[in-house]
């Protein structure tokens, strides 16, 4: 057939059409990834911890907040690379930084943080303030913070956190609980130990006494106020940033480690294809090829095919990993090869059989008697006699990997420098995520799984009229 009629063929069933729906949707997903993210995705960022270091640890998604009986704080970060004004007077240049907070929830903020990046200056070194204005008109100053001096040797201009962020976790931070304390004191009339704050931080902040010695939250509109003293207009600030800590996050929410499980679980998408097409491709060309010299030549060739695919068939896959793992070390081209290599003597042995079929055909016996060559009879006619079969083993073949690279991510051979769906359901049972009910953690990658492995087994479902003539003949499809 066609490749036009095989198509034709495929979208004429819902199971196909089902199937190729499936399959754009994953390619379209793929190239999205691909365009979108680093291709060192899982070193630069999924497996670097400074990265994630303002997010929530273990948040489920934020949508959850729909089914929840109160209104959950949703994760939010404050950027700005600009001041929202400048104002100059005899002590120097204050770049003055603005964010609103509009504040609904029952509860309290997980944490707070701030940072600060790529500060410059030419002569003496700014000096920031971070404070936040209440609903109720209260200002709080949470903290001050000198940038380091000029050291011996250095010129100007001055350089400092260009690489290395300077953070601040406001929650158990010492100077912060401090100032906290003194607006407890001034502010609420409330006596407090240092202990007692460090405590609470968020609650003191973002609360008001409850009459009952507790805090209940303040709802309102919130200004989170940031202000830099420099004495030199050439001095800047890369960025500032206010991470008011969520207890929800996101699509699918985080990890233990505060990573976004919605980009893991996207960036699996092109994963699962490249493992699935590759190790599918290599497997149905050595197994289609060995078949068909295996069936068609015969003789020691055909014995020594036959009995290298009854060592292969019988090797034990699992131990052979952990070994070349040990001494290669966990690496995904390590598993596509060993699906390889292990993978083609089953398509070997069936090919094969079909190919004595076809050897001893009328068409065969007659390219033969014109002459042409045995390379050009395997591959010219008796190949294309196969074709739509193989096709369909590629295709059926290709779940198959894709479930296997899961299921050895799982038991902890995958390569750990790239988040598969394998992977991520491997550190979710691994950290207990099961058993504390993290079900964000478990649920969607075993899904995604599931989905992929499906795709491709209704595609197959869809081609079997390829394969099967009868079929298409009584449109039973």
């Amino acid at each position: 057939m066609k490749p036009k009629d095989i198509l034709r063929t495929l979208l004429s069933s819902w199971v196909g059409r089902i199937g190729a729906a499936f399959l754009a949707l994953m390619l379209l997903v793929s190239v999205f990834v691909l365009a979108t993210y680093p291709l060192d995705f899982g070193k630069k960022v999924w497996n670097n911890p400074v990265y994630w270091a303002d997010y929530p640890q273990s948040a489920p998604p934020a949508w959850t907040n729909t089914f929840s009986s109160g209104a959950r704080v949703s994760h939010t970060i404050f950027t700005a690379d600009e001041p929202y004004d400048v104002v100059t007077d005899s002590t120097g240049r204050y770049l003055i930084y603005r964010f609103n907070l509009g504040y609904d929830y029952d509860e309290f903020p997980a944490f707070t943080s701030f940072s600060l990046s790529g500060v410059t200056f030419s002569d003496r070194p700014p000096i920031l303030s971070l404070s936040i204005l209440r609903p109720d008109g209260k200002e709080v100053l949470l903290l001050r913070h000198i940038v380091p001096g000029v050291a011996a040797g250095e010129t100007a201009p001055y350089s400092r956190y260009s690489e290395t962020p300077f953070r601040v976790y406001l929650t158990g931070d010492q100077a912060v609980a401090y100032n906290v304390r003194d607006f407890a004191a001034g502010e609420l009339g409330l006596s407090l130990s240092l202990a007692e704050v460090q405590a609470k931080p968020e609650a003191i902040v973002f609360g008001q006494p409850d009459g009952a010695g507790g805090f209940m939250p303040l709802p309102g509109e919130y200004r989170i106020n940031v202000t830099a003293l420099t004495y030199a207009d050439a001095d800047t600030i890369a960025e500032v940033k206010y991470v008011l800590g969520g207890t929800v996050y996101g699509l699918m929410g985080t990890d233990s480690l505060g990573r976004d499980l919605a980009r893991g679980l996207l960036f699996g998408f092109p994963v699962a294809l490249l493992i699935g097409v590759v190790t599918s491709v290599f497997i149905t060309v050595i197994g289609t090829a060995t078949g068909i010299v295996s069936g068609y030549v015969g003789g020691k060739t055909d014995t020594f095919i036959q009995r290298l695919c009854d060592v292969l068939a019988n090797v034990p896959l699992l131990p052979i990993l952990i070994f070349l793992a040990f001494i290669i070390g966990q690496k995904l081209w390590l598993v596509i090869l060993i699906m390889v290599v292990f993978g083609w003597p089953g398509l070997t042995i069936i090919t094969r059989s079909m190919v004595m079929q076809h050897a001893a055909s009328q068409l065969v016996e007659a390219t033969r008697a014109l002459g042409a060559s045995p390379s050009r009879i395997m591959f010219r006619h008796v190949l294309f006699q196969i074709g739509p079969f193989v096709l369909s083993q590629m295709i059926f073949s290709t779940p198959g990997a894709i479930l296997a690279e899961a299921g050895l991510s799982f038991l902890g051979l995958g390569d750990p420098s790239i988040p598969t769906w394998g992977q991520i359901l491997e550190s979710g049972f691994s950290t207990g995520a099961v058993y504390v009910g993290y079900w964000w953690w478990v649920l969607p990658p075993g899904l995604l799984v599931v989905f992929a492995a499906m795709t491709f087994v209704l595609l197959a479902l869809g081609l079997e009229p390829v394969v099967n003539p009868r079929l298409r003949q009584h449109g039973t499809a």
